[in-house]
């Protein structure tokens, strides 16, 4: 830390540290933080439940660099996978310089957001309340919403944001970068996340796959990279990267539902997803999808190891 007596005349001092946004399945999280750091780090659906994993999205600016960590919504678990994922969620919270609490306009606060604010109550980090998707609703119910999430608990602060029209994300950022120590970058200057590439693609391939699909279906995909071929590699086929994927499935029947008639359905999702991955690599691929059934792997602990839970 600079002593006031040394800086120099004009000089700021320069902030870093880590923010995570905690909430239900589908308060808009993931939105949030993609409208934060500029671009595209977490998938995004209209399915509940779909992060997993605690993505990191980095934003940059002069004066700070924020580390936003976009966690899976906190819920009731049914499964030993939605147990592995709010123990993720708690451990995420425990170690961050400040918590963004999400709260979707548009939904009236329910049981589940009472039981995340008692949660949130024993963290060490300071709390803000973020009321997103604000742009959904007229402003009187904006407004009696925050009145509700005045009542909720007691925060650090309260900001109603829209992640799609941009409505206070600046002010957001500044609020979350407030709370931040000083200190000097934590990650080179230019990058937007620290997830692995293999990561990143098998998110967008099961992206791809939630669209469309049962209301069953969404909390038993799962998408495993097997293997990432350049061109000139002895294995190689082609002249330009080969990507190999499996999509896991928990039945029999839910292979059919990813794979559609005649392999319709796999191909809208392969074509889809490689135009994602192909701008999230800046160059052509191949994508060679196959569906597996890993049964009730949701369940399993070995699965669930082998599927990076």
């Amino acid at each position: 830390m600079t002593d006031s007596s040394e800086a120099t005349e004009g000089s700021t001092e320069h902030r870093s540290g880590f923010a995570c946004f905690v909430g239900r399945p589908n308060a808009g999280k993931s939105t949030l933080m993609n409208a934060l750091v500029g671009e595209k780090v977490a998938i995004m659906s209209s399915r509940p439940q779909t992060t997993r994993r605690a993505i990191r999205g980095i934003v940059n600016r002069d004066d700070a660099q924020l580390v936003v960590v976009d966690t899976p919504g906190l819920h009731r678990p049914r499964t030993l996978l939605g147990e592995r994922l709010n123990d993720l969620v708690r451990e995420t919270f425990a170690e961050v310089d400040v918590i963004g609490f999400c709260l979707p306009a548009d939904e009236k606060i329910g049981p589940g957001d009472k039981w995340i604010a008692r949660e949130l109550s024993e963290a060490r980090a300071p709390v803000i309340a973020i009321v997103t998707k604000v742009d959904k609703v007229p402003r009187d119910r904006v407004a009696e919403h925050l009145l509700e999430v005045t009542q909720l608990g007691e925060w650090a602060d309260i900001v109603p944001v829209s992640s799609v029209k941009d409505i206070q994300v600046d002010v957001l950022t500044d609020v979350l970068v407030g709370h931040l120590p000083e200190g000097p970058p934590l990650y080179p200057s230019g990058e937007v996340t620290d997830e692995p590439e293999d990561v990143m693609i098998a998110e967008l391939i099961r992206e791809a796959a939630l669209e469309g699909v049962r209301d069953e279906l969404p909390h038993s995909l799962a998408v495993v990279v097997e293997e990432m071929v350049e061109p000139g590699e002895e294995t190689s086929s082609r002249d330009i990267l080969e990507i190999r994927a499996h999509v896991f499935v928990e039945r029999d029947s839910q292979k059919g539902i990813v794979i559609g008639k005649a392999g319709s359905r796999l191909k809208e999702v392969g074509a889809t997803a490689r135009e994602g991955i192909q701008r999230l690599l800046g160059r052509k691929v191949y994508l060679d999808l196959r569906v597996k059934v890993a049964k009730e792997w949701q369940r399993d602990p070995k699965q669930l190891g082998r599927l990076g839970f």
